[in-house]
């Protein structure tokens, strides 16, 4: 297992995010085409995509969207400022244990004792944990998982990878008021299966899936925690207890890409995620390495399809991502599983 080792063997190098222009910016990006028809062709695409989940994760008309906001600019002053200096309050803060389980992880010798208890060392993760092996879309069969030693050894080293990422960032999915519980539920969903996709369309480059599911995760991260720094911001400012959703969906427009870098930093991930996440902001003419920004349009296409949103027509879809039908089909219909068997559940606080 190579792809995962590597990904554990960097995972705390010490590491410092590209610099960044925060301004404005897409979260679909298609890759520079060789005719500037075809490049504003897929840019309208991907333009629409946006909309339609931005209209969905803030459960408003898209429409209302794109009215001016009548919030004062200094908020997102103050967020600018925060992420320019790394002075976000809202930033998860990973495990004490997580060193030490990632270390044993990539050790040949250690033994599934060992891991389990690492895990159970750390009371928080090891509920966590539990709860994301038995939530649908990481259980293998009908059977509850009712121990961290039984997880270890059910899902192995290769499936506990998956459940450890979304266990350690689950904590941050979860909704602090009836507010933010809609857009939290839905941001998890939607994380979720981005990492999912990501991680399916790297197996098909022959890629670090492992890495993939994981980078997978960091915008739906990144919106949480943007939400969440915001609201902070509004209440200091005493512009009202929660952002309004024009100035919510500015705020993740402009810094989304910039929060995932940031997370990226702070969570000491090695330097190709710090790439991967560059990429997919600022495609390359010709860039080979999408399997990132596959995994995001792929991911928010089936999430929106499930919910029964605006969405893509079929033949958008496949103009916009760099598979071949027999390559997409599959990965459609294993995100279509996971939806399905997850349908009803939502995170916990």
């Amino acid at each position: 297992m190579p792809g995962f080792l590597s990904w554990i063997s960097g995972l705390f190098a010490p590491s410092k995010p590209p610099a960044t222009d925060l301004t404005e910016t897409r979260l679909f990006n298609p890759v520079q085409s060789d005719s500037p028809e075809q490049h504003s062709s897929d840019s309208d695409i991907v333009g629409q995509l946006e909309e339609h989940l931005f209209g969905w994760l803030l459960d408003v008309p898209e429409t209302k969207l794109k009215q001016d906001s009548t919030v004062p600019d200094r908020a997102l002053i103050e967020l600018e400022r925060r992420l320019r200096d790394s002075d976000m309050e809202e930033l998860p803060r990973k495990p004490g244990t997580l060193p030490m389980l990632m270390r044993a992880l990539s050790s040949e010798t250690t033994d599934r004792k060992q891991i389990t208890d690492i895990i159970l060392s750390d009371p928080s993760l090891t509920d966590q944990l539990l709860q994301v092996a038995n939530s649908p879309y990481f259980r293998p069969g009908d059977h509850t998982i009712e121990s961290v030693d039984q997880a270890v050894f059910v899902l192995g080293l290769d499936g506990i990878r998956s459940v450890i990422s979304a266990a350690v960032m689950r904590p941050m999915m979860a909704a602090r008021n009836s507010r933010e519980a809609l857009f939290a539920q839905r941001a998890w969903l939607w994380g979720l299966t981005c990492a999912r996709a990501s991680e399916l369309v790297a197996r098909i480059h022959h890629n670090d899936t492992s890495a993939h599911f994981m980078v997978g995760l960091l915008p739906a991260l990144g919106y949480i925690t943007i939400r969440r720094e915001l609201t902070r911001i509004c209440r200091s400012q005493n512009i009202g207890s929660e952002p309004d959703p024009v100035l919510l969906r500015t705020a993740l427009t402009r810094y989304q890409w910039s929060a995932c870098q940031l997370l990226a930093n702070v969570w000491n991930l090695p330097p190709k995620y710090h790439a991967w996440l560059l990429a997919a902001e600022r495609p390359a003419p010709r860039q080979a390495h999408t399997a990132l920004t596959d995994g995001l349009l792929l991911g928010t296409r089936e999430v929106l399809r499930h919910a029964r949103q605006r969405n893509l027509p079929e033949d958008d879809l496949k103009q916009i991502v760099h598979l071949t039908p027999e390559q997409i089909t599959p990965v459609r219909n294993a995100l279509l599983r996971m939806l399905q068997e997850g349908k009803g559940t939502q995170p916990q606080n």
